[in-house]
């Protein structure tokens, strides 16, 4: 089983993230933030990822700090249960339609993180959450599991639905970016023989 555990404390946040990545989608999640939670349960249940999430922020303030260190945590962790990356299928891709809105998203485990976001939100909130923050979760996961992202919203007109296409897009592009090829025979894809 590949898993691992975070904990990031700062003056601003205290975050423990566990991960299983060969799970079945099982989940509990508490940040504060019941929009980011239901996200996260989005990430969690269409990748069959195992996700135990524990976030205690200061949300007196906003939700800028829950939510970056949240998605730095849970990078870190993909990153750490990824381990030297030997055997799995590296890139990922996934069309998510929900309702009238369709979501790309592909992605590399790559070593190199990289985020290119072509996703625009009309309103500036959903529940507590700003819809600006959604590039940050994206960027702080990419980069903490050194993943190279695209994300791109094709139409769509509600907020809720562009937003949660974009996670189940994530979900299903990890699910296949992380699986283990049984023709790689454990070797590292890539001619450098590094992902790291």
């Amino acid at each position: 089983m590949r898993t691992a555990t975070v904990t990031r404390k700062t003056s601003e946040t205290d975050v423990t993230v566990s991960v299983n990545l060969d799970g079945t989608g099982k989940r509990s999640i508490a940040t504060g933030i019941g929009f980011y939670d239901h996200m996260l349960e989005q990430l969690a249940r269409h990748g069959l990822f195992d996700l135990d999430i524990r976030t205690v922020g200061d949300l007196h303030i906003d939700a800028h700090h829950t939510v970056e260190d949240t998605a730095i945590a849970l990078g870190e962790a993909f990153a750490k249960a990824l381990g030297d990356r030997a055997g799995i299928t590296r890139y990922g891709h996934a069309y998510v339609p929900m309702d009238e809105t369709l979501s790309r998203v592909a992605l590399d485990i790559s070593g190199r993180p990289f985020l290119v976001w072509k996703v625009a939100f009309t309103q500036p909130r959903l529940g507590e959450m700003d819809t600006e923050l959604f590039w940050h979760v994206f960027h702080s996961f990419a980069d903490a599991a050194g993943i190279t992202l695209h994300a791109e919203t094709l139409y769509g007109t509600n907020n809720h639905h562009i937003a949660e296409s974009c996670f189940k897009g994530l979900a299903r592009a990890l699910k296949q970016a992380v699986a283990i090829d049984p023709r790689q025979a454990g070797s590292i894809p890539s001619t450098k023989g590094t992902l790291v």
